[in-house]
């Protein structure tokens, strides 16, 4: 018996792009919907980013009303400045679904690169090429949106395995 598809929208977060990427994923079968890449003013106050940021991921979760949202963890820069304004990127695109009443996932870029590709140091062109064999109608234009969509696949792929360990996790806490 085939399981009810679910609506995944993946995230890549950026303070000058945030890549998305909603796919519907059907057991093993994924489909692809749509994806973009959001882009902030830069010549904006950070508030003001971050604000642009937060409504076009609204428009975005209200257009495609997603089931759930997985979101690639950052890595630590070398430049302390950059790191905290990506933080703060990060922090409204985990928020703005959660906002919306929507389970919010987490994924190292390594597991990412791993699960899509099959090697945690995979280069952007390996990923772009992937998601092009794993979901032929993608129409990706940015680096950003590919990497969005392969959150989205990572996210298909280990889903069962999250809820399972959660259920697990809930039983021995109220032991």
């Amino acid at each position: 018996m085939a399981s009810a598809p679910i609506r995944i929208l993946g995230l890549d977060p950026g303070l000058r792009r945030t890549g998305w990427g909603m796919i519907e994923a059907a057991g093993t079968r994924l489909s692809f919907i749509a994806c973009g890449t959001v882009l902030p003013p830069e010549e904006g106050t950070l508030a003001e980013r971050l604000a642009v940021l937060h409504r076009e991921l609204c428009g975005i979760i209200a257009a495609f009303a997603p089931d759930e949202a997985a979101v690639e963890e950052t890595f630590v820069n070398v430049n302390p400045a950059s790191t905290l304004k990506l933080g703060q990127a990060r922090g409204v695109v985990l928020l703005t679904p959660a906002l919306a009443g929507v389970p919010v996932a987490e994924y190292a870029a390594l597991l990412v690169k791993k699960t899509v590709v099959g090697a945690g140091r995979a280069e952007k062109a390996q990923i772009r090429m992937m998601m092009k064999v794993l979901l032929p109608q993608a129409d990706f234009e940015t680096d950003d949106a590919a990497d969005a969509l392969a959150v989205a696949v990572t996210h298909a792929q280990h889903r069962g395995a999250a809820a399972l360990r959660a259920r697990f996790e809930a039983k021995v806490a109220a032991r």
